[in-house]
Protein backbone atom coordinates (compact mmCIF):
# COMPACT_ATOMS: atom_id res chain seq x y z
CA UNK A 1 0.00 0.00 0.00
CA UNK A 2 2.91 2.31 0.79
CA UNK A 3 4.46 1.62 -2.63
CA UNK A 4 1.13 2.08 -4.39
CA UNK A 5 0.51 5.40 -2.57
CA UNK A 6 3.97 6.64 -3.51
CA UNK A 7 3.57 5.57 -7.14
CA UNK A 8 0.10 7.10 -7.46
CA UNK A 9 1.43 10.39 -6.09
CA UNK A 10 4.24 10.26 -8.65
CA UNK A 11 1.94 9.34 -11.54
CA UNK A 12 -0.42 12.23 -10.78
CA UNK A 13 2.22 14.77 -9.76
CA UNK A 14 4.75 14.05 -12.52
CA UNK A 15 2.08 13.94 -15.24
CA UNK A 16 0.00 16.96 -14.25
CA UNK A 17 2.69 19.30 -12.90
CA UNK A 18 4.57 19.77 -16.26
CA UNK A 19 1.23 20.62 -17.94
CA UNK A 20 0.68 23.27 -15.27
CA UNK A 21 4.20 24.71 -15.74
CA UNK A 22 3.58 25.07 -19.49
CA UNK A 23 0.04 26.43 -19.33
CA UNK A 24 0.13 28.45 -16.10
CA UNK A 25 3.67 29.84 -15.67
CA UNK A 26 4.52 30.28 -12.00
CA UNK A 27 2.39 27.33 -10.87
CA UNK A 28 4.46 24.95 -8.82
CA UNK A 29 2.68 21.61 -8.75
CA UNK A 30 -0.45 19.50 -8.70
CA UNK A 31 -0.92 16.52 -6.41
CA UNK A 32 -3.36 13.70 -5.84
CA UNK A 33 -4.58 14.93 -2.45
CA UNK A 34 -3.21 18.47 -2.44
CA UNK A 35 -5.25 19.55 -5.49
CA UNK A 36 -8.47 18.24 -3.92
CA UNK A 37 -7.76 20.08 -0.65
CA UNK A 38 -7.12 23.25 -2.66
CA UNK A 39 -10.41 22.75 -4.49
CA UNK A 40 -12.27 22.67 -1.14
CA UNK A 41 -10.78 26.05 -0.14
CA UNK A 42 -11.48 27.61 -3.56
CA UNK A 43 -15.09 26.37 -3.70
CA UNK A 44 -15.80 27.65 -0.20
CA UNK A 45 -14.50 31.09 -1.27
CA UNK A 46 -16.76 31.00 -4.36
CA UNK A 47 -19.73 30.14 -2.14
CA UNK A 48 -18.93 33.13 0.08
CA UNK A 49 -18.63 35.48 -2.92
CA UNK A 50 -21.87 34.25 -4.50
CA UNK A 51 -23.72 34.47 -1.19
CA UNK A 52 -26.74 36.77 -1.20
CA UNK A 53 -27.47 38.04 2.28
CA UNK A 54 -31.12 38.02 3.37
CA UNK A 55 -32.68 40.21 6.05
CA UNK A 56 -34.85 38.78 8.82
CA UNK A 57 -36.01 39.90 12.26
CA UNK A 58 -36.50 38.14 15.57
CA UNK A 59 -38.41 39.44 18.57
CA UNK A 60 -37.62 38.77 22.20
CA UNK A 61 -39.58 39.87 25.23
CA UNK A 62 -38.73 40.06 28.92
CA UNK A 63 -41.30 38.62 31.31
CA UNK A 64 -41.55 38.84 35.08
CA UNK A 65 -42.79 35.91 37.19
CA UNK A 66 -45.14 36.42 40.19
CA UNK A 67 -42.07 36.14 42.45
CA UNK A 68 -40.43 39.08 40.63
CA UNK A 69 -37.77 37.16 38.65
CA UNK A 70 -37.19 38.25 35.04
CA UNK A 71 -36.37 36.05 32.06
CA UNK A 72 -36.29 36.39 28.27
CA UNK A 73 -38.37 34.47 25.72
CA UNK A 74 -38.45 34.46 21.92
CA UNK A 75 -41.57 34.99 19.78
CA UNK A 76 -42.60 31.71 18.06
CA UNK A 77 -46.25 32.29 16.97
CA UNK A 78 -48.14 35.41 15.95
CA UNK A 79 -51.56 35.96 14.31
CA UNK A 80 -52.22 32.28 15.18
CA UNK A 81 -49.38 31.14 12.91
CA UNK A 82 -45.98 29.59 13.60
CA UNK A 83 -43.16 31.96 12.64
CA UNK A 84 -40.76 30.77 9.95
CA UNK A 85 -37.28 32.30 9.73
CA UNK A 86 -38.06 34.88 7.03
CA UNK A 87 -41.68 35.70 7.99
CA UNK A 88 -40.56 38.95 9.62
CA UNK A 89 -38.52 40.01 6.61
CA UNK A 90 -38.28 43.76 7.23
CA UNK A 91 -38.60 46.50 9.83
CA UNK A 92 -42.28 47.24 9.07
CA UNK A 93 -43.35 43.64 9.65
CA UNK A 94 -41.32 43.50 12.87
CA UNK A 95 -42.86 46.72 14.17
CA UNK A 96 -46.38 45.51 13.31
CA UNK A 97 -45.66 42.31 15.27
CA UNK A 98 -44.45 44.34 18.28
CA UNK A 99 -47.70 46.38 18.21
CA UNK A 100 -49.71 43.14 18.22
CA UNK A 101 -47.64 41.76 21.14
CA UNK A 102 -48.24 44.89 23.24
CA UNK A 103 -52.05 44.47 23.02
CA UNK A 104 -52.18 41.29 25.12
CA UNK A 105 -51.58 39.91 28.59
CA UNK A 106 -49.62 36.66 29.03
CA UNK A 107 -49.43 33.56 31.21
CA UNK A 108 -47.43 30.34 31.34
CA UNK A 109 -49.06 27.84 28.95
CA UNK A 110 -46.92 24.77 29.55
CA UNK A 111 -43.62 23.68 31.07
CA UNK A 112 -41.66 20.64 30.00
CA UNK A 113 -38.64 19.29 31.81
CA UNK A 114 -36.42 16.49 30.70
CA UNK A 115 -33.11 15.13 31.87
CA UNK A 116 -30.60 14.43 29.12
CA UNK A 117 -27.17 12.81 29.22
CA UNK A 118 -24.16 14.09 27.35
CA UNK A 119 -21.37 11.66 26.71
CA UNK A 120 -17.72 12.51 26.36
CA UNK A 121 -15.94 12.41 23.01
CA UNK A 122 -13.54 9.51 22.35
CA UNK A 123 -9.77 9.90 22.86
CA UNK A 124 -7.86 11.67 20.11
CA UNK A 125 -7.04 10.49 16.59
CA UNK A 126 -4.50 12.45 14.54
CA UNK A 127 -7.15 14.63 12.94
CA UNK A 128 -9.19 15.33 16.10
CA UNK A 129 -5.97 16.21 17.96
CA UNK A 130 -5.01 18.64 15.17
CA UNK A 131 -8.50 20.18 15.24
CA UNK A 132 -8.68 20.59 19.01
CA UNK A 133 -5.09 21.90 19.34
CA UNK A 134 -5.95 24.44 16.65
CA UNK A 135 -9.16 25.57 18.40
CA UNK A 136 -7.91 25.57 21.96
CA UNK A 137 -4.18 26.24 21.71
CA UNK A 138 -3.94 28.03 18.34
CA UNK A 139 -1.42 25.46 17.02
CA UNK A 140 -1.11 24.73 13.30
CA UNK A 141 -1.40 21.01 12.38
CA UNK A 142 2.33 21.05 11.59
CA UNK A 143 3.22 22.44 15.03
CA UNK A 144 0.89 19.97 16.77
CA UNK A 145 2.58 17.05 15.01
CA UNK A 146 6.09 18.31 15.81
CA UNK A 147 5.29 18.61 19.53
CA UNK A 148 3.45 15.26 19.57
CA UNK A 149 6.45 13.60 17.87
CA UNK A 150 8.67 14.88 20.68
CA UNK A 151 6.27 13.66 23.40
CA UNK A 152 6.13 10.27 21.65
CA UNK A 153 9.91 9.91 21.18
CA UNK A 154 10.54 10.77 24.80
CA UNK A 155 11.33 13.53 27.27
CA UNK A 156 14.00 13.45 29.96
CA UNK A 157 12.12 13.02 33.23
CA UNK A 158 14.38 12.78 36.24
CA UNK A 159 17.37 11.42 34.28
CA UNK A 160 15.39 8.92 32.23
CA UNK A 161 14.05 9.49 28.71
CA UNK A 162 10.40 8.44 28.70
CA UNK A 163 7.83 8.36 25.88
CA UNK A 164 4.81 10.23 27.24
CA UNK A 165 2.16 9.46 24.59
CA UNK A 166 1.28 6.62 22.22
CA UNK A 167 1.95 6.89 18.45
CA UNK A 168 0.53 10.15 17.10
CA UNK A 169 -0.41 9.05 13.55
CA UNK A 170 -3.58 7.05 13.93
CA UNK A 171 -7.21 6.81 12.82
CA UNK A 172 -8.22 4.58 15.69
CA UNK A 173 -10.27 5.56 18.75
CA UNK A 174 -9.72 2.20 20.46
CA UNK A 175 -7.66 1.90 23.61
CA UNK A 176 -6.04 -1.12 25.25
CA UNK A 177 -8.09 -2.49 28.14
CA UNK A 178 -5.15 -2.15 30.58
CA UNK A 179 -4.99 1.60 29.82
CA UNK A 180 -8.76 1.90 30.30
CA UNK A 181 -8.48 0.22 33.71
CA UNK A 182 -5.66 2.56 34.71
CA UNK A 183 -7.71 5.58 33.56
CA UNK A 184 -10.63 4.44 35.71
CA UNK A 185 -8.32 4.10 38.74
CA UNK A 186 -6.96 7.64 38.27
CA UNK A 187 -10.49 9.06 37.87
CA UNK A 188 -11.51 7.34 41.10
CA UNK A 189 -8.47 8.71 42.93
CA UNK A 190 -8.79 12.29 41.58
CA UNK A 191 -12.56 12.79 41.42
CA UNK A 192 -14.27 10.07 43.47
CA UNK A 193 -16.30 6.98 42.62
CA UNK A 194 -19.39 8.82 41.31
CA UNK A 195 -17.29 9.98 38.33
CA UNK A 196 -16.40 6.40 37.35
CA UNK A 197 -19.15 4.76 35.23
CA UNK A 198 -20.19 1.20 36.14
CA UNK A 199 -18.57 -0.27 33.04
CA UNK A 200 -15.76 1.05 30.80
CA UNK A 201 -16.70 3.00 27.68
CA UNK A 202 -15.70 1.55 24.29
CA UNK A 203 -15.81 3.67 21.14
CA UNK A 204 -16.44 2.72 17.50
CA UNK A 205 -14.86 4.65 14.62
CA UNK A 206 -17.16 6.55 12.24
CA UNK A 207 -14.38 7.85 9.98
CA UNK A 208 -14.37 6.76 6.36
CA UNK A 209 -11.60 4.18 5.65
CA UNK A 210 -10.30 4.30 9.23
CA UNK A 211 -7.13 2.24 9.65
CA UNK A 212 -7.10 0.73 13.11
CA UNK A 213 -3.45 -0.39 13.24
CA UNK A 214 -2.57 1.82 16.24
CA UNK A 215 -4.39 2.82 19.40
CA UNK A 216 -5.92 6.25 19.88
CA UNK A 217 -3.51 8.96 21.05
CA UNK A 218 -3.28 8.78 24.85
CA UNK A 219 -0.73 9.21 27.64
CA UNK A 220 1.45 6.09 28.07
CA UNK A 221 0.78 6.29 31.81
CA UNK A 222 -2.36 8.02 33.04
CA UNK A 223 -0.93 8.30 36.54
CA UNK A 224 1.63 10.73 35.05
CA UNK A 225 -0.50 13.79 35.65
CA UNK A 226 0.34 16.96 33.69
CA UNK A 227 1.14 19.06 36.78
CA UNK A 228 3.46 16.33 38.06
CA UNK A 229 5.75 16.57 35.02
CA UNK A 230 5.27 20.24 34.16
CA UNK A 231 8.83 21.13 35.23
CA UNK A 232 10.26 18.72 32.62
CA UNK A 233 8.26 20.09 29.68
CA UNK A 234 8.39 23.38 27.82
CA UNK A 235 5.25 25.56 27.70
CA UNK A 236 3.80 24.14 24.45
CA UNK A 237 4.68 20.52 25.28
CA UNK A 238 2.90 20.90 28.61
CA UNK A 239 -0.22 22.37 26.97
CA UNK A 240 -0.45 19.59 24.38
CA UNK A 241 0.21 16.82 26.92
CA UNK A 242 -2.38 18.38 29.24
CA UNK A 243 -4.94 18.34 26.37
CA UNK A 244 -4.24 14.68 25.50
CA UNK A 245 -4.35 13.62 29.18
CA UNK A 246 -7.66 15.42 29.85
CA UNK A 247 -9.28 14.06 26.68
CA UNK A 248 -8.33 10.48 27.59
CA UNK A 249 -9.51 10.91 31.19
CA UNK A 250 -12.81 12.52 30.11
CA UNK A 251 -13.47 9.68 27.62
CA UNK A 252 -13.81 7.24 30.55
CA UNK A 253 -15.66 9.56 32.97
CA UNK A 254 -19.38 9.41 33.70
CA UNK A 255 -21.68 11.31 31.31
CA UNK A 256 -22.83 14.80 32.30
CA UNK A 257 -26.53 15.06 33.20
CA UNK A 258 -28.44 18.18 32.16
CA UNK A 259 -31.92 19.25 33.20
CA UNK A 260 -33.46 21.01 30.23
CA UNK A 261 -36.55 23.17 30.63
CA UNK A 262 -38.80 24.59 27.93
CA UNK A 263 -41.52 27.10 28.83
CA UNK A 264 -44.31 28.15 26.42
CA UNK A 265 -45.99 31.48 27.12
CA UNK A 266 -49.21 32.62 25.43
CA UNK A 267 -51.94 35.25 25.46
CA UNK A 268 -55.45 34.01 26.48
CA UNK A 269 -56.56 32.93 22.97
CA UNK A 270 -53.08 31.54 22.18
CA UNK A 271 -52.62 33.60 19.04
CA UNK A 272 -49.33 35.07 20.26
CA UNK A 273 -46.82 32.65 21.78
CA UNK A 274 -43.28 32.82 23.12
CA UNK A 275 -40.80 30.15 24.15
CA UNK A 276 -37.97 30.24 26.67
CA UNK A 277 -35.43 27.46 27.14
CA UNK A 278 -32.83 26.92 29.80
CA UNK A 279 -30.67 24.17 31.15
CA UNK A 280 -28.91 23.39 34.38
CA UNK A 281 -26.16 20.88 34.95
CA UNK A 282 -27.54 18.32 37.39
CA UNK A 283 -24.28 16.34 37.47
CA UNK A 284 -21.16 17.66 35.75
CA UNK A 285 -19.58 14.26 34.97
CA UNK A 286 -16.75 14.58 32.42
CA UNK A 287 -17.46 18.34 32.05
CA UNK A 288 -15.70 18.78 35.40
CA UNK A 289 -12.45 18.18 33.52
CA UNK A 290 -12.92 18.83 29.83
CA UNK A 291 -15.08 20.59 27.24
CA UNK A 292 -14.54 20.23 23.51
CA UNK A 293 -13.82 23.43 21.57
CA UNK A 294 -16.18 24.58 18.81
CA UNK A 295 -15.51 25.87 15.30
CA UNK A 296 -16.64 29.29 14.10
CA UNK A 297 -20.25 29.17 12.95
CA UNK A 298 -21.27 26.36 15.35
CA UNK A 299 -23.56 26.87 18.32
CA UNK A 300 -22.32 26.11 21.81
CA UNK A 301 -24.52 23.45 23.41
CA UNK A 302 -23.80 24.72 26.92
CA UNK A 303 -24.76 28.28 26.11
CA UNK A 304 -28.18 28.18 27.78
CA UNK A 305 -29.35 30.13 30.76
CA UNK A 306 -31.17 29.15 33.91
CA UNK A 307 -34.90 29.90 34.07
CA UNK A 308 -36.64 31.05 37.25
CA UNK A 309 -39.12 28.69 38.94
CA UNK A 310 -42.73 28.97 37.66
CA UNK A 311 -45.84 26.84 37.27
CA UNK A 312 -48.47 26.46 34.56
CA UNK A 313 -51.11 29.25 34.36
CA UNK A 314 -48.81 31.64 36.28
CA UNK A 315 -49.65 35.19 35.10
CA UNK A 316 -46.57 36.98 33.75
CA UNK A 317 -46.07 40.70 33.46
CA UNK A 318 -44.63 41.69 30.11
CA UNK A 319 -41.61 43.98 30.33
CA UNK A 320 -39.44 45.13 27.41
CA UNK A 321 -40.09 43.88 23.84
CA UNK A 322 -37.02 43.93 21.60
CA UNK A 323 -37.09 43.45 17.81
CA UNK A 324 -33.67 42.61 16.37
CA UNK A 325 -32.49 42.76 12.78
CA UNK A 326 -30.32 39.94 11.39
CA UNK A 327 -28.79 39.07 8.05
CA UNK A 328 -28.03 35.54 6.92
CA UNK A 329 -24.29 34.85 6.98
CA UNK A 330 -22.22 33.10 4.31
CA UNK A 331 -20.52 29.83 5.31
CA UNK A 332 -17.30 30.57 7.24
CA UNK A 333 -13.92 30.11 5.57
CA UNK A 334 -12.10 26.93 6.52
CA UNK A 335 -9.64 27.06 9.36
CA UNK A 336 -6.86 24.48 9.32
CA UNK A 337 -8.90 22.53 11.88
CA UNK A 338 -12.17 22.56 9.92
CA UNK A 339 -10.40 21.72 6.62
CA UNK A 340 -8.81 18.66 8.25
CA UNK A 341 -12.27 17.69 9.56
CA UNK A 342 -13.78 18.05 6.07
CA UNK A 343 -11.01 16.01 4.42
CA UNK A 344 -11.51 13.28 7.00
CA UNK A 345 -15.30 13.26 6.38
CA UNK A 346 -14.73 12.88 2.63
CA UNK A 347 -12.13 10.14 3.16
CA UNK A 348 -9.38 12.15 1.43
CA UNK A 349 -5.76 11.83 2.52
CA UNK A 350 -4.50 10.16 5.68
CA UNK A 351 -3.78 11.37 9.22
CA UNK A 352 -0.06 11.27 8.50
CA UNK A 353 -0.50 13.61 5.50
CA UNK A 354 -2.94 16.30 6.68
CA UNK A 355 -0.35 18.62 8.25
CA UNK A 356 2.02 18.32 5.27
CA UNK A 357 -0.73 19.06 2.72
CA UNK A 358 -1.80 22.24 4.51
CA UNK A 359 1.82 23.33 4.71
CA UNK A 360 2.45 22.67 0.97
CA UNK A 361 -0.64 24.67 -0.09
CA UNK A 362 0.68 27.68 1.82
CA UNK A 363 4.33 27.25 0.73
CA UNK A 364 3.32 27.10 -2.94
CA UNK A 365 1.40 30.36 -2.66
CA UNK A 366 -1.96 28.68 -3.45
CA UNK A 367 -3.57 29.47 -0.11
CA UNK A 368 -2.98 32.15 2.51
CA UNK A 369 -3.89 32.12 6.16
CA UNK A 370 -5.12 35.24 7.97
CA UNK A 371 -6.70 35.24 11.44
CA UNK A 372 -6.60 31.43 11.29
CA UNK A 373 -8.82 31.45 8.17
CA UNK A 374 -7.72 29.93 4.87
CA UNK A 375 -8.47 31.75 1.63
CA UNK A 376 -7.22 31.00 -1.90
CA UNK A 377 -4.63 33.17 -3.63
CA UNK A 378 -5.27 34.04 -7.31
CA UNK A 379 -2.78 31.37 -8.34
CA UNK A 380 -4.66 28.76 -6.30
CA UNK A 381 -7.93 29.71 -8.00
CA UNK A 382 -6.33 29.50 -11.45
CA UNK A 383 -4.88 26.06 -10.77
CA UNK A 384 -8.20 24.76 -9.45
CA UNK A 385 -10.22 26.19 -12.36
CA UNK A 386 -7.69 24.75 -14.84
CA UNK A 387 -7.78 21.29 -13.24
CA UNK A 388 -11.59 21.22 -12.94
CA UNK A 389 -11.94 22.14 -16.64
CA UNK A 390 -9.31 19.86 -18.14
CA UNK A 391 -8.55 17.14 -15.58
CA UNK A 392 -11.77 17.06 -13.59
CA UNK A 393 -11.44 13.38 -12.70
CA UNK A 394 -8.33 13.96 -10.58
CA UNK A 395 -9.90 16.64 -8.42
CA UNK A 396 -13.20 14.83 -7.87
CA UNK A 397 -13.84 14.06 -4.20
CA UNK A 398 -15.22 10.57 -4.87
CA UNK A 399 -12.32 9.61 -7.14
CA UNK A 400 -9.73 10.52 -4.50
CA UNK A 401 -11.70 8.85 -1.71
CA UNK A 402 -12.18 5.63 -3.75
CA UNK A 403 -8.41 5.52 -4.34
CA UNK A 404 -7.95 5.70 -0.56
CA UNK A 405 -10.34 2.75 -0.22
CA UNK A 406 -8.33 0.76 -2.78
CA UNK A 407 -5.12 1.56 -0.87
CA UNK A 408 -6.81 0.24 2.28
CA UNK A 409 -7.77 -2.94 0.42
CA UNK A 410 -4.13 -3.34 -0.65
CA UNK A 411 -2.97 -3.00 2.96
CA UNK A 412 -5.61 -5.54 4.00
CA UNK A 413 -4.22 -7.95 1.37
CA UNK A 414 -7.44 -8.19 -0.68
CA UNK A 415 -6.19 -6.21 -3.70
CA UNK A 416 -2.99 -6.46 -5.76
CA UNK A 417 -1.12 -3.13 -5.82
CA UNK A 418 0.15 -3.31 -9.43
CA UNK A 419 -3.32 -3.98 -10.81
CA UNK A 420 -4.53 -0.76 -9.13
CA UNK A 421 -1.66 1.16 -10.75
CA UNK A 422 -2.30 -0.40 -14.19
CA UNK A 423 -5.96 0.51 -14.03
CA UNK A 424 -5.16 4.03 -12.87
CA UNK A 425 -2.54 4.58 -15.61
Amino acid sequence: AYLARLSLDYLVGFTLSPVLWRKLPGSRSAGRVQSVALRLVVEREQEIEAFDSQEYWTIEADFKTPSGRTFTARLTHIYDKKLEKFDLGNKDKAEAAVEEILKHSYAVLSIEKKRTKRRAKPPFTTSTLQQEASRKLGFSPKKTMQIAQKLYEGIDIGGEVTGLITYMRTDSIQVESSAIEETRRVIHADFGKEYVPESPTYYKSKAKNAQEAHEAIRPTELARRPMGIKSHLDHDQFRLYDLIWKRMMASQMAPAELDQTGVDIANPDQKVMFRATGSTIAFDGFLKLYREGIDEGEADEDDQKLLPAMTEKDPLSREKVTPEQHFTQPPPRYSEASLVKKMEELGIGRPSTYARILQVLQERGYVKQENRQLSPEDRGRLVTTFLINFFSKYVEYDFTASLEEQLDDISAGTLEWKSVLHKFW
